[in-house]
């Protein structure tokens, strides 16, 4: 799939406040709380995996993102299949509109970017206190 055109200090900021958000409740069977913020951003790092990579040297940054993230949260397979579907989701939104590098498409993964690290900072800010 894709990789990352320039990783900004703030999307790796934004990687390493989810992780450790998620981290007191890994390995939680049960659904929690963030799970629709989680999904979210499985589908934001699927969307920026595809388009990174479009408009750059080829790079699994962003799935390695998403790899960590399961890793983290060690979710039980039918949450696990639905991180990854949500990560699928994101990364085929993209590959029918965008089949070349364009400005838009650009701006497009900036704005995802942009989005992948507010979630990260909410639920870092919300859930990794517990």
């Amino acid at each position: 799939m894709l990789r990352a055109l320039c990783v900004s200090k703030p999307a790796v900021v934004a990687g390493l406040a989810w992780m450790m958000a998620l981290a007191p409740v890994a390995g939680n069977a049960q659904p929690v709380a963030y799970d629709e913020k989680l999904g979210r951003l499985a589908e934001v790092l699927g969307s920026i995996h595809y388009l990174r990579n479009l408009c750059t040297e080829p790079s699994n940054r962003w799935r390695d993102e998403m790899e960590q993230l399961l890793s983290v949260e060690k979710p039980e397979p039918l949450r696990r299949a639905q991180l990854i579907a949500a990560f699928n989701k994101g990364y085929r939104s993209f590959d029918s509109v965008y089949t070349r590098c364009t400005d838009q498409a650009r701006l497009s993964a900036d704005r995802y970017v942009e989005e992948g690290r507010t979630l990260a900072l909410d639920l870092a800010s919300t859930y990794g206190a517990q």
